[in-house]
């Protein structure tokens, strides 16, 4: 994790003693970066600290992690507090001391001290690069530079619900097949080691040749038992390389997007997924006054997709040397013609923010009915590859029982 993310521990819980008003003592706990902070905030609510010290924490416990969503949520949160009229610092206050997420609170109540000190909001989230992308940030920096921070945050509001959903369903869509996968490969693992050797020991005192499928099955069944332990080192070690490489090759990702945007069915989901973040992100910064160039450099890295976001950083370069957006685009062939037709709608008329809104609409409901489409055409599917694997494996055992019994009848 980034050393900036990281930043974010030096909020603790601190347990303090004090006396009120009337000497009466009085103990309680505090969230705040430094003893520092308590003894000023409690001096401010009229107690004399007398002693603040750090909250031990066990060693069963563990922070949770902060989320995409906890960063959405929190978006939507202090922009109604912002709506309500509630100035700055109380609002990150407020949100951050009455989040669940212990890591949340910290992380608040962290960019909260930076604000009281005077740094500006845009400055104080760009410190927590892991939490708060450029994309954010930008469009935060560019609210406070035209005094509308309050309309801006219900956009980035708007935009972190949209693009959050857009996840969820890709995440869903991709959940499916993976599931099949897995439980075809548990399933065929269990008959294999437990119970087709049963049947093999049965099948030892027929004293009869079995049938080629019965022995190619118990072939497979004796592989698995002896080698199933480097079976499954070899499965962790190829994870942990494809992790590995994923996190390290650009190459490597370009390629597996590549890969995935040709898949049947699946591909076509990513393909409006990406159509969608990208209309819907670059809509937003649109609206929020952001230059052409300078939002799709933002853009490019919101697509989800390195090939698209490749496209993206295309379309900076062409923009950046005077030529238009939808001519930039067509050129890329990776855009739908109806999405360049609207952007270039859009710039005849000024309006590219709103056009580019009405295409992530649009995308965004194609999404969502082909992850439905797909989760019905992968229900029955299932059950067919199961019943494929479970009845074949049934079929090669009692074939030898079948053979038999016709031999005894005869």
């Amino acid at each position: 994790m980034p050393a900036a993310a990281q930043k974010v521990d030096k909020g603790q819980t601190w347990i303090w003693e004090g006396a009120d008003r009337k000497g009466k003592r009085i103990s309680g706990e505090s969230r705040a970066a430094s003893t520092a902070l308590v003894r000023a905030e409690l001096r401010r609510q009229g107690i004399n600290p007398l002693k603040v010290r750090k909250k031990t924490q066990s060693i069963f416990t563990r922070k949770k992690k902060i989320t995409t969503k906890d960063i959405a949520v929190f978006s939507r949160q202090l922009a109604t507090m912002m709506s309500a009229g509630v100035p700055l610092v109380q609002a990150f206050d407020i949100v951050g001391r009455g989040h669940d997420n212990p890591s949340m609170q910290d992380l608040l109540l962290s960019i909260k001290t930076d604000i009281e000190g005077g740094t500006a909001l845009a400055e104080a989230l760009k410190k927590h690069p892991f939490y708060f992308d450029d994309l954010f940030c930008n469009l935060v920096r560019a609210g406070e530079a035209a005094g509308v921070l309050e309309e801006l945050l219900h956009k980035i509001a708007a935009y972190k619900e949209k693009t959050e959903s857009i996840k969820g369903k890709i995440r869903k869509a991709l959940f499916y097949p993976v599931a099949v996968i897995v439980v075809a490969f548990l399933v065929t693992a269990i008959i294999m080691i437990f119970v087709i050797p049963q049947f093999e020991e049965l099948f030892s005192g027929f004293g009869a040749d079995l049938p080629a499928f019965t022995r190619v099955v118990i072939n497979i069944s004796r592989f698995v038992q002896d080698w199933w332990w480097a079976m499954l080192l070899g499965i962790m070690a190829a994870g942990f390389m494809m992790g590995n490489l994923w996190k390290r090759s650009r190459k490597f990702r370009q390629a597996v997007d590549k890969l995935l945007l040709k898949t049947p069915i699946i591909g076509v989901i990513l393909h409006k997924a990406s159509i969608a973040r990208f209309a819907r992100t670059l809509s937003t910064m649109f609206a929020a006054g952001v230059p052409l160039v300078e939002a799709l450099e933002s853009v490019s890295g919101a697509t989800g997709n390195v090939v698209y976001g490749d496209a993206v950083l295309a379309l900076r370069e062409d923009v950046a040397t005077g030529q238009s957006l939808q001519l930039s685009m067509k050129q890329q062939n990776l855009f739908p013609h109806m999405v360049i037709q609207m952007v270039a709608i859009g710039e005849e008329s000024g309006s590219v923010d709103a056009m580019l809104s009405k295409v992530a609409d649009f995308y965004e409901e194609e999404v969502d009915n082909a992850v439905d489409a797909l989760s019905s055409l992968l229900e029955p599917l299932i059950m067919v590859i199961l019943g494929t694997l479970v009845g074949g494996l049934v079929i090669a055992m009692y074939l030898p029982i079948f053979k038999l019994g016709a031999a005894v009848m005869g």
